[in-house]
């Protein structure tokens, strides 16, 4: 088996990503693996133009990082070398950039397991799955996937 040492875990607090979080630590466990837990959080768009419409962006950030920290907080229960990381942007452009530019060797993510008209928008996991230069694997939301 590969010896992961610097795993990633993307997580928007849900169902699957709390399962994603379970599985990287009984994996960074094993390895005695760095554990990044990661949340990308996204700016509404603007529209308009000028000083005409702006967004409180620091409210966002500020919501982004507590709800991270609490996050943090719990995992480090588990695992106390884990070690939390805010972004801005598309999550998956971010999970993208990120995998590579911190040489993470693994990414652990859950997946909505979104069908139909649902998935046409574009799934975070699957665009993860097909374009990841590193390992990743995914978590399913429902029992048995």
């Amino acid at each position: 088996m590969i010896p992961f040492e610097n795993i990633l875990v993307p997580t928007d607090f849900s169902e699957p990503s709390e399962k994603a979080v379970a599985l990287a630590v009984s994996l960074a466990q094993r390895f005695d693996a760095k554990l990044t837990l990661l949340h990308v959080y996204e700016l509404p768009p603007v529209y308009g133009y000028g000083e005409a419409l702006s967004w409180p962006a620091e409210d966002y950030e500020r919501a982004a990082q507590r709800a991270l920290d609490d996050a943090l907080a719990s995992l480090k229960q588990l695992y106390p070398r884990a070690e939390g990381l805010l972004d801005v942007g598309r999550a998956g452009d971010r999970i993208l950039a990120l995998a590579s530019l911190r040489n993470f060797d693994l990414i652990v993510m859950g997946t909505h397991g979104r069908r139909g008209i649902a998935r046409v928008f574009g799934s975070v996991a699957e665009k993860i799955v097909r374009r990841s230069p590193v390992p990743v694997l995914t978590v399913g939301a429902r029992e048995g996937a």
